[in-house]
């Protein structure tokens, strides 16, 4: 495996349809092997207020080599002005499990 060239991207949406159509769009377009939604309460500082609310997060398994390419589609298809995108790499992994994410973003 190619330490850090594979990843995990975090991405909160503020609806479970939004999400959804996110994990859709970016699986169909191979720029992820695959998505976990969760629902998640945020709270953060937003336009000099502190908001609380209920999100989902997605974790994003992808080939980081294509960053760029994720982030902009996450943007496109985003509802939030400045929607959370921050990529992690993976450090170790199970082989098998590697292989197939590399397949899976494999255009």
């Amino acid at each position: 495996m190619d330490e850090g060239r594979y990843g995990l991207v975090l991405v909160t949406a503020g609806t479970e349809a939004e999400a959804r159509a996110i994990a859709q769009a970016l699986v169909s377009e191979r720029l992820a092997a695959c998505v976990n939604l969760f629902p998640v309460q945020s709270t953060y500082r937003w336009q000099g207020e502190v908001q609380q609310d209920a999100e989902w997060q997605l974790f994003i398994k992808t080939d980081l080599q294509r960053f760029a390419e994720l982030e902009a589609r996450i943007c496109a298809l985003h509802s939030y002005e400045v929607p959370e995108i921050i990529a992690l790499p993976i450090q170790a992994g199970s082989a098998l499990y590697m292989a197939w994410l590399a397949e899976q973003t494999t255009m």
